[in-house]
């Protein structure tokens, strides 16, 4: 589906939870497609635009950083395809606090919550999250190989891990994503698509069919297919 801007995109139904955006492999984004408006708080007050760009490491420089050691290297001569679009509140249907960034750092006190006893002893990680307001956390360089996938198939492909980066909204299949999230995850497409040839962007749900439902009902995939209509 070709738009003015040059980034050919078309979004279709795939059949599972969630919904499958494709991008063509060889357009490009506009040039404010890395634009990010964050905010200075929940509120969204002192909200303004600034680019974001991933360094050379894949790192984006607009992110907050918190370092995860659940990640290793990629395949060799892997080129990033995919963008996965996950969810997660801890404890679940909780909001805020730090139990997601020390899940992911391997630091979660296990004691502390009933829910965490299941989560004992599992090494995870994701390349980003998004927090309710916007905020973006950077846990893995986009050059290496973030856990956040599993057992999963894409195209007929196994092992997504190898070729994706996983992006994680804070929230459950329940309760509405907010404006700032959609904003922020438009931004991360964009910036990523800047340096990988990111053919799709897909739920964790629809390359792990029948094990997993995130991001859930309550991600609006249509919101998703006009936002990217309009860039």
């Amino acid at each position: 589906m070709p738009f003015g801007t040059g980034w050919n995109v078309s979004i279709f139904a795939s059949g599972l939870p969630g919904r499958v955006a494709k991008v063509s492999p060889g357009s490009k984004p506009p040039p404010d497609a890395g634009e990010l408006r964050t905010h200075a708080n929940p509120n969204g007050k002192g909200s303004g635009k600034r680019p974001w760009r991933l360094g050379e490491e894949g790192i984006l420089d607009g992110a907050t950083q918190v370092p995860s050691i659940n990640c290793d290297e990629r395949p060799s001569g892997e080129p990033v395809t995919l963008a996965v679009v996950h969810a997660i509140s801890l404890p679940p249907g909780e909001f805020g606090g730090e139990a997601i960034e020390k899940f992911f750092t391997n630091a979660l006190d296990y004691d502390s919550h009933p829910y965490f006893e299941g989560l004992r002893g599992l090494r995870v990680s994701a390349h980003f999250l998004v927090r309710r307001d916007g905020t973006v956390v950077q846990f893995v360089p986009c050059e290496k190989r973030a856990w956040h996938a599993g057992v999963s198939c894409h195209a007929g492909r196994t092992r997504c891990n190898d070729f994706s980066v996983g992006i994680e909204l804070e929230g459950t299949g329940e309760v509405a994503y907010t404006d700032f999230q959609y904003e922020a995850l438009l931004a991360l497409v964009g910036v990523l698509r800047r340096r990988y040839p990111i053919e799709d962007v897909v739920g964790h749900s629809d390359i792990s069919p029948g094990r997993k439902t995130d991001p859930g009902t309550s991600f609006d995939w249509m919101r998703l297919r006009a936002a990217l209509q309009r860039i």
